[in-house]
């Protein structure tokens, strides 16, 4: 597959980058925007942002490579990431990994056949206080996991619902200190 920006998503990283003082600066932002329009940052894609900000493609690479929030292949519509560092761990993390792998069919680092899920072990999300704790896409928290609480999130994902409990935002948590 070939990507490529419109005129549109050119007007966007024209954006980003009037808000950097270098096209390297900006590099994070348009690697999301790639991921938000093309769900990953796969080489190709990685090359696009590339030649876009006229940087060498090592360098997206590496920043793309670094960050786990980056998509480095395709991935099920909904991503979650479940948190197995020390806090997490200590408060059932790989209890909740294990359990979602039960339920969904598949191990960490896989999809499930209908790509509507993929799980994914990693490694602090940054709220060791509401552990044990997932992310969806990237996006939302939900924290102090039971399997019940896991048995909701699923059943609201799969039937198109708004996450209804205990979720937070990441810069949520951060204005509640």
């Amino acid at each position: 597959m070939e990507y490529t920006f419109t005129e549109e998503d050119l007007k966007q990283v024209d954006y980003y980058k009037s808000k950097y003082p270098t096209n390297q600066s900006a590099v994070m932002a348009v690697l999301w925007y790639a991921q938000d329009k093309f769900g990953h940052v796969e080489p190709q894609v990685q090359k696009l942002v590339a030649e876009t900000l006229e940087l060498p493609p090592a360098h997206v690479h590496g920043v793309a490579s670094f960050y786990t929030q980056y998509y480095k292949k395709e991935l099920g519509k909904f991503v979650i990431d479940v948190c197995t560092s020390f806090s997490c761990q200590v408060m059932g993390g790989y209890k909740i990994l294990h359990y979602l792998e039960e339920q969904l069919g598949i191990k960490a680092g896989e999809t499930t056949d209908d790509g509507l899920f993929s799980l994914q072990q990693v490694e602090c999300l940054g709220a060791c206080g509401y552990a044990p704790m997932l992310q969806v896409t990237n996006d939302k928290y939900v924290n102090h996991l039971t399997e019940e609480k896991v048995d909701k999130l699923l059943a609201n994902l799969k039937d198109g619902k708004e996450l209804e409990f205990e979720e937070m935002r990441p810069a949520q948590m951060e204005n509640e200190g």
